[in-house]
Formats: C-alpha cells, sequence, structure tokens
C-alpha cells in the first residue's frame, strides 16, 4: 500500500470513490452546464504603442504650456507600462509616480483622485494607501472606450493633484476619436 505523507492512501481513494456516489443536486448540475457553454478565450482590445504615445505626449504638452515640468506614463490594461515620458527638469520621482498612477488607475478601475477621496486616513478603505505600488493621488485615470477598459494615464510633477487630473485628461481627449468604436 502506498504512503501519502504519512497517510494510507486507501482512505482517500475509497473517500474520492463514495464522493463520486453522492447525487448531484441543483447547483452542481448548474455549474456544469455553465461551464461546459463557456467559450475557451475571449479577445480584448488593446491600445497600440502609437496611440498611447499620442496620449502621452499631448498630456506633456498640456503641462508644458501650463509651465510644467512632468512625467507621464501609459499603461496597458494590465498596468504594464507602454510609454513614460519625462520632460528635462521633471523631478527624480515623477517617472515612477506616474507610472503608479496609471497601474492604480487600471487596477482599482478608478481615477486616483477619487481614490484618494475613499482611501483617507479613518476610512473604511484607507488600507489600500499601505498597498505596493499604489499611488492615491490625484493624476490617474483609465483609458476606456465602448466600456472596455484599454488602459490607464499618468501624470505626475504638477502643482497639485487638479493639475496633474487637467494634463491626463488632455491626454485622453486627444485619442477619444480613435477609441470610439
Amino acid at each position: 500500500m502506498t504512503r501519502l505523507s504519512g497517510l494510507s492512501a486507501r482512505p482517500l481513494l475509497l473517500g474520492l470513490s463514495l464522493l463520486a456516489l453522492l447525487p448531484q443536486g441543483p447547483g452542481v448540475a448548474l455549474a456544469q452546464s455553465t461551464a461546459g457553454t463557456a467559450e475557451p478565450t475571449y479577445s480584448v482590445r488593446l491600445l497600440t504603442p502609437e496611440t498611447a504615445l499620442k496620449a502621452a505626449q499631448v498630456a506633456l504638452q498640456r503641462c508644458r504650456d501650463q509651465g510644467y515640468q512632468v512625467a507621464v506614463a501609459v499603461v496597458d490594461r494590465a498596468g504594464t507600462p507602454q510609454v513614460m515620458l519625462r520632460d528635462r527638469f521633471a523631478g527624480a520621482h515623477t517617472p515612477d509616480t506616474a507610472i503608479r498612477k496609471a497601474w492604480t488607475a487600471v487596477s482599482f478601475r478608478t481615477s486616483t483622485t477619487d481614490l484618494a477621496n475613499e482611501t483617507q486616513a479613518g476610512k473604511l478603505q484607507s488600507g489600500i494607501r499601505q498597498m505596493a505600488r499604489v499611488a492615491a493621488i490625484g493624476g490617474g485615470w483609465m483609458i476606456e472606450a465602448a466600456g472596455s477598459i484599454l488602459g490607464g494615464i499618468g501624470v505626475s510633477g504638477a502643482p497639485g493633484a487638479a493639475a496633474d487630473d487637467d494634463c491626463a485628461k488632455a491626454g485622453m481627449a486627444a485619442i477619444r476619436d480613435a477609441l470610439d468604436f
């Protein structure tokens, strides 16, 4: 008789055999029937590098026009960076912060401004701020079209969340017509 981690294989096999004899309830039958009809794959839409670059360039230019030196990042729907642009005098922290803002917006499916409001000290979700990579500060937005998340954009370095948000929104507006499908 084979031993598995100090246990006899015979009781394990007997237990599995008995489970097979149990009647299947409606919940089990339903689970089997829906699982059998599900598609084995699905398709997603992704931003092209050119579209991501255009959004980042427009956001960067918007901030420049207002006198701000920033970094802008665009991530795909999984939060993987596609583009990161840093203006010559933007702070050393801004590239990482822009990427984290874009990642946070996609990961939590909300703007980082809204997330910042919902995760303030004393609120139920305040612990989110302690998670690695989370940037609960304005400037991060999801890029969406036709109800699908395509990616995210993050801006860091303007004086305040509202200015970062403004530049990010300008970048999204620049690609909106190309994304409407």
